[in-house]
């Protein structure tokens, strides 16, 4: 399973992400334009100390993303799609999610692509809110959508006892701009 985040504008909401993919091994793909650098301080406090854990993709664009995407994976890319929106769908706790499943999240402001949604309605998912409740908070989203669906795929979760035992860079300072790998590479 692996994470995506189209045009993501709030640094500290990447941050979270990366984060949040880095406990639970899972690449994340950042797509252009971002509304902050890598080299943000906000973003890279979000992740604290985990940046060397973060496998961390950037892609220029979404078409770019998409073809890369395409290229691993058994099932059809389109297959593979699963696109968080405020905006209709199938709730999360009632989808059926696999393993190599792709989870797209839109920016904080616009959502994902209107054309992608449209070509792409099965592949909507949403997060249950009250009437009167616009959206939810990005990260937030990111944390309950890839957790639900690494359970309900059946994907093993990390074994953890509570200990905590600090990853060999984690004095290091490293910031995201270090660890990113664009996708042309």
């Amino acid at each position: 399973m692996q994470v995506v985040l189209v045009h993501p504008e709030i640094p500290h909401n990447t941050g979270c992400a990366a984060r949040l993919c880095a406990a639970l091994g899972v690449r994340l793909h950042l797509v252009e334009p971002l509304g902050f650098s890598l080299e943000d301080r906000y973003l890279k406090r979000a992740g604290l100390d985990y940046w060397p854990m973060v496998d961390l993709v950037r892609h220029p664009n979404l078409e770019d993303c998409l073809e890369v995407l395409g290229r691993d994976g058994e099932r059809p890319l389109e297959e593979r799609l699963r696109l968080f929106s405020a905006r209709g769908g199938k709730s999360c706790f009632q989808t059926d999610f696999h393993g190599d499943d792709l989870l797209l999240f839109g920016s904080e402001t616009k959502g994902l692509p209107k054309d992608l949604l449209a070509s792409n309605e099965s592949r909507r998912v949403y997060l249950p809110i009250q009437d009167g409740i616009r959206s939810l908070n990005l990260a937030n989203t990111i944390a309950v959508g890839l957790y639900t669906a690494l359970d309900r795929a059946g994907v093993s979760m990390p074994e953890n006892d509570g200990s905590y035992v600090a990853h060999p860079d984690a004095k290091k300072d490293i910031w995201p701009k270090d660890v990113v790998q664009d996708s042309a590479e």
